[in-house]
């Protein structure tokens, strides 16, 4: 299982796939709005999204899972 997750904290602004997706490395995947600014977070390899742990409007904190992959 591969996770993919934030490198700072911020709140979820908008979650760009659902479990059962399929991503490729690169591929944004959540956006954060951290300090007024969008962040995009990417996967960083290929797979299929397996479950994601966040909800859109929720904080996360640096390191925190997003989603997981298989």
């Amino acid at each position: 299982m591969k996770e993919v997750k934030t490198n700072m904290a911020g709140n979820v602004w908008k979650v760009q796939v659902a479990a059962g997706d399929e991503v490729t490395a690169g591929q944004e995947v959540v956006i954060l709005e951290s300090m007024k600014m969008e962040i995009p977070i990417t996967a960083e390899e290929d797979g299929t999204v397996e479950e994601v742990k966040v909800e859109e409007g929720s904080f996360v904190n640096e390191d925190d899972v997003l989603l997981t992959l298989k």
